[in-house]
């Protein structure tokens, strides 16, 4: 009995599961199911930061093509105007105008029944001589034997009345075709046309130019119109150069243009795989093409494929007057390269730290279950030992950036800090952890960061600013990026700071700034050298302007257009007899027109060079008259640069208050008198009124009261 009684009354295993069976641990599941969010968490953001630097540097690609496109995009605009400006000054021609009247109205007189009428001989000799300036010449096609063959030209000018009939032509011009019929007859009466990019009987890209030819002494409106100028001329080598931006490094670069033809994009220029122009074309709705998407949105920025299949940066303008749109483009794999292989350094690094921290914690979890509380123990203690070795590399790994990086709760306290913030704070990053900002950085300081933090966390998205600091007596420039960090199961909602020193770049920016200053100078100093009357002219312009401009509430950019646009106005004076600048006699109508119109000649010999603001632009159109009778446009009203606006007040009002070698200069009263009789007429009234008001009660008197007196010496 009592054998059997003992076998009945012994105790159930230690483990306290029956029949040894394993049930999991309620603790155990949350600890794992902690872990798996952390490393979703950690995985998420690693990769957050990663997309975060692709798109920094997407944008500043973005600013440096738009930059080159634009300039590209101007280059290309003013050789389309330089070859109507060459064709218009042949029909302006007062010798063809009437020559032209007489030929198509056929009172021509011939000097004998088998001759020419004269008109025609001249009229051609005048046409070989403008084609020959203006690169409006080829070769003739076809054998030159003396036999009735036929020879075809590829380019030339040619004169056509008004029913399409043509007149007289260089031996080179190509006989009238299909298209020149068509663009002739749907041509507007006195608008100048464009015959857009063809393939020529040359197989060569060619391009055409419609001018109307008015009659002499006419209003050239349309009634007046008697026919025709018409120019036609191979571009390849003119244009397509144009599409090559100085100091560009990229190898995979490419400007492209582009025009819609039915439902396709057609490349109208030569390709870098060897493709000719007007040789390929790409239906539109082609996926993710970057010639669909540059004629669809002009002036877009975007990550396309081109015509080769390639991903590439791809970023538009239209240029205007024509169907043209121009697409700049640069390979993706070229241009993200170092960021991708950062990004890709700094995804592996994390990644593999996320790794072992798994790694440890699993370690942890199955140590977690041992039987043996010592053994537990001993292995947590390991399990501490190499959690805090994987918090010292990924210290080490973000001590390593050059760039502060820390991260800030909500309630502005650090929750992690790398070397670089630490050093910056003069405390040990581990005694940063739990501070507050303010306490760190000073009250200054972190008022300027919080209000940023407070909007990220509102808005959610990444917010970049730039301050200056004083480092040991020297200035520098911080930027820093905001990122936001939602909440984590150790971490409250949270702002990833990353500061970044870019005193250089800007640095760099002051110094071509400060040069461009310098050339300036140096340029008004040459001018001013060879009129000692009108020495100092362009700086008192220049003065006058930029007062002018702030007193009419004009932005920081038109503010310092005047400014540089004023002080190089003058430069083609460089080209007016020094004799005819210093003459003590008055002027003639001829000479003064032709000081006056120095300053297109400003414009010209400045065209070449790449400002960032509109100075060639501004220069070309201080001659326009406020109700359009200026010169060399016939601009009128708003149709003017605001910057032309002012200037073209400010050089009239130092012109009649400052003497001349032949003439005494008026006094602030009579000069104000004459912009005033001049308003609505020549000047903008509103940029009068804001030179009056500037003389009249903020003391412009008495600080320019210099501006009368002769220079010394005279």
């Amino acid at each position: 009995m009592s054998e059997q009684n003992t076998e009945t009354t012994t105790p159930p295993p230690a483990t306290g599961r029956p029949n040894g069976a394993w049930r999991p641990n309620r603790i155990v599941l949350l600890a794992a199911g902690a872990l798996v969010l952390a490393v979703a968490v950690g995985v998420f953001f690693v990769f957050r930061f990663a997309d975060a630097e692709r798109e920094r540097d997407l944008q500043n690609w973005q600013v440096r093509m738009g930059i080159v496109a634009e300039s590209r995009l101007a280059a290309i605009d003013d050789w389309l105007a330089g070859q109507f400006r060459h064709l218009q000054g042949l029909a302006e021609n007062t010798a063809l105008q009437l020559y032209m009247t007489q030929l198509a109205t056929g009172t021509a007189q011939e000097t004998a029944p088998i001759d020419e009428p004269a008109q025609r001989v001249y009229l051609r000799n005048l046409l070989v001589a403008v084609a020959e300036q203006g690169g409006f010449t080829g070769p003739v096609l076809g054998p030159d034997v003396a036999a009735n063959v036929n020879r075809l030209g590829v380019a030339g000018i040619a004169l056509f009345d008004m029913d399409g009939k043509g007149l007289v032509a260089t031996p080179a011009m190509p006989p009238p075709d299909a298209r020149l019929e068509a663009a002739l007859a749907g041509a507007p009466r006195a608008e100048r046309q464009l015959i857009d990019l063809y393939i020529g009987a040359a197989g060569t890209p060619t391009i055409g130019f419609i001018l109307p030819v008015f009659a002499l002494q006419s209003n050239e409106e349309a009634s007046s119109q008697i026919g025709w100028a018409v120019g036609l001329k191979e571009v390849a080598d003119e244009l397509y150069p144009l599409f090559h931006q100085p100091g560009i490094t990229e190898e995979t670069a490419e400007v492209v243009l582009l025009r819609e033809k039915g439902g396709a994009a057609e490349y109208l220029s030569p390709l870098s795989d060897g493709t000719g122009a007007l040789r390929r074309t790409l239906a539109l709705d082609t996926p993710e093409l970057a010639a669909g998407f540059a004629l669809a949105t002009p002036g877009g920025f975007g990550v396309k494929r081109d015509y080769r299949g390639i991903e590439v940066l791809a970023v538009a303008r239209a240029l205007a007057g024509t169907p043209w749109t121009l697409l700049y483009k640069v390979d993706t794999a070229e241009a993200l390269a170092d960021t991708n292989a950062r990004t890709t350094r700094l995804i592996v690094v994390f990644l593999l730290i996320i790794g072992v921290l798994v790694v440890a914690l699993i370690a942890v979890w199955r140590h977690g279950t041992s039987r043996r509380a010592s053994e537990s123990a001993e292995m947590y203690r390991k399990l501490a030992e190499r959690f805090e070795s994987q918090q010292k590399l990924l210290q080490l790994v973000t001590d390593s950036q050059p760039n502060g990086i820390c991260i800030l709760d909500d309630r502005s306290r650090f929750r992690f800090a790398n070397e670089k913030v630490a050093q910056d704070a003069g405390i040990a990053a581990e005694d940063l952890l739990g501070k507050s900002l303010k306490s760190v950085v000073g009250p200054v300081e972190a008022a300027r960061i919080e209000p940023v933090n407070r909007g990220v966390f509102a808005t959610k998205e990444p917010v970049v600013t730039v301050h200056e600091v004083e480092d040991n007596g020297h200035a520098k420039v911080i930027q820093t990026r905001h990122i936001p960090l939602p909440k984590a199961v150790d971490r409250p909602l949270s702002v990833l700071l990353v500061s970044e020193d870019i005193t250089a770049e800007v640095t760099e920016r002051k110094r071509r700034e400060h040069d461009l200053k310098t050339l300036v100078d140096t340029l008004v100093g040459v001018v001013d050298r060879r009129d000692p009357y009108a020495a100092n002219h362009s700086r008192r312009v220049a003065t006058v302007a930029h007062t002018i401009a702030e007193q009419s509430g004009a932005d920081g950019t038109e503010q310092k257009t005047v400014e540089i646009a004023a002080l190089l106005m003058n430069l083609g004076k460089i080209l007016v007899p020094v004799e005819l600048l210093t003459t003590e006699r008055k002027l003639t109508d001829d000479e003064l027109r032709q000081i006056r119109e120095s300053i297109l000649a400003s414009a010209e010999l400045l065209e070449g060079v790449p400002f960032d603001v509109p100075i060639v632009e501004t220069l070309r159109q201080i001659l326009e008259a406020w109700d359009g009778s200026g010169t060399p446009l016939g601009l009128k009203g708003q149709e003017i640069l605001k910057s032309a606006r002012v200037i073209a007040v400010a050089n009239a009002f130092v012109g009649l208050v400052s003497p001349r070698a032949y003439r005494n200069g008026l006094d602030f009263d009579g000069a104000v008198d004459a912009l005033l009789k001049d308003s609505a007429h020549k000047f903008d009234r509103s940029v009068v009124a804001a030179l009056v008001n500037y003389l009249d009660n903020q003391g412009g008197r008495e600080r320019w009261a210099d501006f009368r007196s002769k220079p010394s010496g005279h």
